[in-house]
């Protein structure tokens, strides 16, 4: 699949669109004040150990402490080496290999292993997330071109990408050969037919990286930052960019230097794909992507037959509701819910990767009768999902037409990241509605009028609940009038929220 990178770099943010046929497939913001942390590594000193989770809290340094669980401590022994998370790894680095499956048995309790101040080198494997701090864990892996090393660990993995049994036989020997004992490395799928001296160059840089960073945690107190990872465009052309990516196209001269002086030590015949652009037209928009971003950050997504799909992000899971909208079909009402749901398929996997959606996710396909139509529109998603770097787990349609899914989860949505609660609504995504607020008045009104002497009521709302209190409500008003012998005077105030209101009474 033909593929391109656009990169748009100011002084305040980086933004990068990588487009698959000709469409926006997944985009990477990076603010200046806001720099992402997944891969740093921290030396953190314990603050808070929690038996009853089997958890516990380090500080390293940032607003809210990271959260470490037990199977993602590392205290050296070989006996914890059953503990390493492969799935993590893999997620982190967009890569899946085999090898032993990790084993979640609980060798020993945490407050065995770990006590209040005591300092451990921790690496960031997610990002603070709404309301919850960094996940960390003990098992460091340093990222390369064609490797991830991880010096902690005995062990050898091998992209699941990579299918010819022959060449994963080669670079797991090569690898073998050149490996540190004790230490253990993930073989990425850009290592594919790279010849011995490729893998080597790649296995002593992540050597001296590691080397570094245990000088510095030897010297460091904690708690403090020990070796940050790449910015946003280093990582994306280090991860992204493979033989399928055509064409690079920057705006910055400094990243377009960067990013040439990258590929042409690792992929030197990709040189010629690195573009410098500097028309005056925005580049996003030269491309067309902003109209793309802006679509990514709406609830509703139109599919092209006149069906819709809603997307309703929460903090704990993400629903996405399908509805045949203004599709009528041509036929018979099974094979329209049918077309529906197989267009909503790949605008859901398409949607899913845009916006960066994460954690669980329920999908309310409409309901089919047929049960040979729920497994198409099943292995539909299937296949979808398939060209996804992060990892997913879907689940059989249910009888109520549901789909229950994950999605591997690293960073924040592109819509939380870019949006923020709305004041007026406080993130609520509705207010009460204008006749609600009347009758709120109403009965504030009767708790005022009773306790208060006073023949004179001054009334101050929002304008469009004053037309109403003027028409349709103005018989609650003058009952109350009429019952509490007091004239009240309703002023409308343009300033005011819809639910706000204010009773003086004089």
């Amino acid at each position: 699949m033909a593929s391109e990178l656009v990169i748009n770099v100011t002084a305040q943010e980086t933004r990068i669109a990588l487009i698959e046929n000709g469409t926006i497939a997944e985009l990477y913001i990076e603010r200046t004040r806001e720099k992402g942390i997944v891969g740093n590594i921290y030396k953190g000193r314990v603050v808070r150990v929690l038996p009853g989770m089997q958890a516990a809290f380090v500080d390293i340094g940032l607003e809210k402490a990271a959260f470490l669980y037990v199977a993602d401590v590392f205290d050296g022994l070989e006996e914890y080496e059953s503990l390493l998370d492969d799935a993590k790894k893999d997620d982190r680095n967009g890569d899946e290999h085999d090898g032993a499956q990790p084993d979640y048995k609980v060798l020993h309790p945490i407050e065995d292993l770990l006590q209040e101040g005591q300092e451990l080198l921790v690496q960031v494997s997610k990002e603070p997330i709404g309301t919850k701090g960094a996940r960390i864990t003990a098992h460091i892996s340093l990222p390369g071109r064609h490797l991830v090393y991880m010096p902690t660990v005995e062990h050898i993995g091998i992209s699941r990408r990579i299918e010819e049994e022959e060449e994963r036989e080669r670079l797991r020997d090569i690898v073998e050969r050149k490996k540190q004992p004790g230490s253990g490395y993930i073989v990425r799928t850009a290592s594919e037919g790279k010849s011995e001296d490729d893998i080597s160059s790649d296995i002593e840089y992540l050597a001296k990286i590691w080397s570094e960073v245990v000088k510095k945690k030897e010297k460091a107190t904690a708690p403090s930052l020990i070796h940050a990872d790449l910015d946003v465009v280093q990582k994306v052309v280090r991860d992204i960019v493979t033989d399928d990516v055509t064409r690079i196209v920057v705006d910055s001269r400094l990243d377009h230097d960067r990013i040439l002086q990258f590929i042409s030590t690792f992929m030197p015949k990709m040189k010629s794909a690195v573009e410098l652009y500097d028309d005056e037209e925005p580049i996003f928009d030269h491309y067309g992507l902003e109209v793309e971003i802006s679509r990514a950050l709406g609830r509703k997504v139109w599919l092209k037959s006149g069906g819709y799909i809603i997307i309703e992000q929460t903090e704990a899971l993400t629903a996405i509701d399908v509805n045949t909208g203004r599709f009528v079909g041509k036929h018979n009402l099974e094979d329209t819910i049918l077309k529906t749901n197989l267009e909503a398929v790949k605008e859901i996997a398409y949607q899913l990767r845009l916006r960066n959606i994460g954690g669980i996710i329920i999908i309310d396909f409409i309901d089919m009768e047929k049960e040979v139509n729920r497994d198409k529109v099943y292995a539909a998603l299937e296949e979808a999902l398939k060209g996804d770097k992060s990892k997913t787990n879907i689940l059989k349609i249910s009888e109520l037409g549901l789909v229950e899914m994950t999605r591997k989860r690293v960073r924040e949505s592109i819509g939380r990241m870019m949006c923020e609660p709305c004041p007026y609504c406080e993130g609520r995504g509705y207010v009460r509605s204008k006749t609600t607020i009347c009758h709120e008045i109403f009965r504030e009104l009767r708790r005022e009028m009773l306790d208060i002497r006073g023949t004179k009521v001054l009334l101050t709302v929002h304008p469009q609940v004053a037309d109403l209190l003027y028409d349709e409500e103005r018989r609650g008003l003058e009952e109350l009038e009429k019952r509490f012998k007091k004239r009240v005077t309703v002023r409308a105030k343009p300033g005011f929220h819809q639910e706000q209101f204010e009773v003086v009474i004089n």
